[in-house]
């Protein structure tokens, strides 16, 4: 009774005050939209920054942080002069252009690569710090990056383009516009109709689905300030909550909804006859009207959220649980999902506490504005269509119902054949890579820059994954293992190219030319562009030697490798299942070569761990979710034995849906996986 009594006082308040609710949450809209952060600022998309300090590839980043890029976005930049060399001047300009290109904010470093082999072009990487891991930051980078281009003053004839990842995401978002907005608009409008067919009446589902809309419109904002306060989110929060909002609101827009009928249904024999408050004349009785809706329309939306209140409170509780569970997972691209959804859920539930009841009043208010005037009009009593009130007659569900009843060992048996069968299905359930379409729009900058790179430098990649040693002697100092580690490698059958320190930017130079040059030049990472008057060295040698700072740290010790993957773009699933044996046959090649550690770094072997370490969670974080909603229920439920059946009923669904998508996509489609966070999504929702 007392949970009853709370809920009654914050209904009679949402109906009473529902101009001063309706005005505080569209304040609080435009408020969170203007001065707060837009949440697509604070997500990351460097989905490798989420691993844990004992993944592998984490071991990997260690290993390579004396080459200074751990932990930092490659954006290649390529420049050329198509069907001929670049001239000193080219070489000159470009070398200050590094320098112009370091003043973009958010750029840690920029790496000469070196001249390709046939002298047309050459390769500069621009590395970003993780700030730049998030969308919007990462278009302004691109952006900036391109406008510092622009800005040069280059000599004509010379091609500059961005390459890479990073540069192809962003003009692929340009090509097809914001992914956001598109997810947001497209949901309202498939919810909008489908509650307009529910209800038949468009502005009932409108009425229905805006606590959600303004909901979406606040957590949003709300979780970007908290992230500027050093709450961590997700990459995938950004779409997610839009999509958790919107559905929890609309159910609990049609849990009220659907209450609120029921109880107009019952109390429909006052619809006639009733005299209201100041209806002795047509003024008066529109004003009267205005002022005080249908005594029992205002009872019923009260009635309504003092019983559904409980229902809503505890259904948004559960599903609260279910995602702070999250923060169990050792993987933070999942525990950081769960506070943000947490705050999204806790404004739908007030919104649909609040912000529906006011609005059902305020239609119904409207409803009565027409009915006065339609009475002062016509002078009969005769009430204009109540969409919100329904037929009250037994709908399909309802024959359903009955039917189901009648025979319920009939249904669950059926049932449990069904979805049990379809439950099998998800034991072939494959974890895939992010996969996505990779290939740059056709006429972009990034397109021309691609092209470049693959014609100029075809031993390079602009999604490298790395082979990495440490020795005991500098490599200048014991050349030896550098020519047998490449040639390992290359019969190892696993790569399509593999550069390092021999030939770093296409020509290759033996392991006494490379000793000679370093005791000659000097370290390579400090010669300048172009060679000084005298040296005695080759141009293109020299070159050579000079792009080997990009293979060789700087104290001798720690040598990479970058290699292109048999098994294609390393953000696939084959280049996923090909990690196992590129970490094996790097092992063997490093007790081969004397180096005293070594480590596999780059996209694939990091969407490896992130499969791996995913599906450890998922067997960790779904029992515990399942054993806390299972108590939350039994507490509303008053019941041990009822959520038993209602968990039941949600496993065999998750796992029905975990099948049937694993024999559309995999058994069916040919897809080598599934994207490795399908099930975890599939069981929170």
């Amino acid at each position: 009774m007392h949970i009853d009594a709370i809920f009654s006082a914050i209904g009679r308040f949402a109906v009473r005050f529902r101009w001063f609710v309706l005005v505080l949450w569209i304040v609080g809209a435009i408020g969170a939209v203007s001065q707060l952060p837009a949440l697509s600022s604070v997500t990351q998309n460097n989905n490798s920054k989420f691993l844990p300090a004992s993944a592998p590839s984490e071991h990997a980043a260690e290993l390579a942080a004396p080459f200074g890029t751990a932990n930092l976005i490659p954006i290649p930049v390529v420049a050329a002069r198509p069907g001929s060399p670049l001239t000193p001047t080219d070489v000159t300009a470009l070398t200050a252009l590094q320098g112009k290109l370091r003043t973009v904010t958010g750029v840690s470093r920029v790496l000469d690569a070196g001249l390709s082999s046939d002298g047309q072009a050459e390769q500069i990487i621009v590395l970003a710090t993780q700030g730049g891991g998030n969308q919007s930051a990462q278009t302004d980078q691109v952006n900036a990056l391109r406008a510092k281009i622009a800005q040069a003053g280059l000599p004509a004839g010379l091609e500059v383009h961005l390459a890479g990842d990073v540069a192809v995401q962003v003009d692929q978002q340009k090509a097809s516009g914001n992914q956001g907005n598109e997810v947001q608009d497209l949901s309202i409008v498939f919810i909008i109709v489908l509650l307009t067919v529910i209800f038949r009446s468009f502005w009932l589902g409108i009425t229905t689905i805006a606590p959600a809309v303004f909901s979406v419109l606040i957590s949003g904002p709300l979780v970007a300030e908290a992230a500027r306060h050093g709450l961590q989110v997700s990459p995938l929060a950004q779409f997610l909550l839009i999509v958790l909002v919107l559905g929890a609101g609309t159910d609990y827009g049609l849990f009220l909804v659907f209450r609120v009928r029921e109880e107009l249904r019952a109390g429909a024999h006052d619809q006639e006859g009733v005299r209201y408050p100041g209806s002795h004349g047509v003024l008066s009785g529109l004003l009267g009207d205005l002022a005080h809706p249908r005594p029992a329309a205002r009872l019923a939306i009260v009635t309504s959220v003092t019983r559904v209140g409980e229902s809503i409170t505890f259904s948004a509780a559960t599903v609260i649980a279910a995602v702070l569970t999250l923060l169990l997972a050792s993987f933070s691209f999942y525990s950081d999902l769960g506070i943000p959804f947490a705050i999204a859920i806790g404004v739908i539930l007030l919104a649909g506490l609040t912000l529906l009841p006011a609005l059902l009043s305020i239609r119904l208010s409207v409803l009565a504005m027409k009915r006065a005037i339609f009475r002062a009009t016509f002078r009969r009593p005769k009430l204009l269509p109540w969409n919100i009130q329904g037929s009250g007659k037994a709908g399909v569900w309802g024959r359903v119902a009955r039917r189901i009843v009648r025979r319920p060992a009939l249904t669950l048996g059926t049932g449990v054949v069904v979805f049990g069968a379809l439950a099998l299905g998800s034991l072939g359930y494959v974890a895939g890579g992010f996969g996505g379409n990779t290939s740059p729009p056709a006429g972009s900058d990034s397109a021309a820059g691609t092209a470049l790179l693959a014609k100029h430098f075809p031993q390079s990649s602009a999604n490298p994954t790395s082979i990495i040693f440490r020795f005991a002697k500098p490599a200048w100092d014991d050349p030896a293992p550098l020519a047998a580690a490449i040639t390992q490698l290359r019969a190892s059958g696993l790569f399509t190219q593999v550069a390092g320190p021999l030939n770093p930017a296409g020509a290759a130079m033996t392991p006494a030319q490379y000793t000679a040059l370093h005791a000659k030049l000097g370290p390579a990472g400090l010669l300048p562009a172009v060679p000084a008057a005298g040296t005695g060295v080759p141009v293109a040698l020299y070159q050579t030697y000079r792009a080997t700072s990009n293979y060789v740290s700087a104290a001798g010790t720690t040598v990479q490798y970058s290699t292109g993957l048999k098994a294609g773009d390393p953000g696939n699933t084959p280049a996923l299942n090909a990690v196992p044996a590129i970490r094996a046959a790097t092992t063997k090649v490093a007790a081969a070569v004397g180096a005293a550690d070594s480590a596999v770094g780059g996209e694939a072997p990091a969407i490896y761990d992130i499969s791996a370490i995913s599906n450890s969670d998922l067997k960790r974080v779904v029992p515990i979710a399942i054993l806390v909603i299972g108590l939350l229920l039994a507490l509303v439920l008053r019941s041990l034995v009822a959520p038993l059946y209602l968990i039941a009923s949600v496993g065999i669904s998750f796992l029905a849906a975990l099948g049937l998508s694993v024999l559309l996509f995999i058994k069916i489609g040919g897809s080598g996986g599934l994207v490795f966070f399908m099930p975890f999504l599939m069981f929170i929702f």
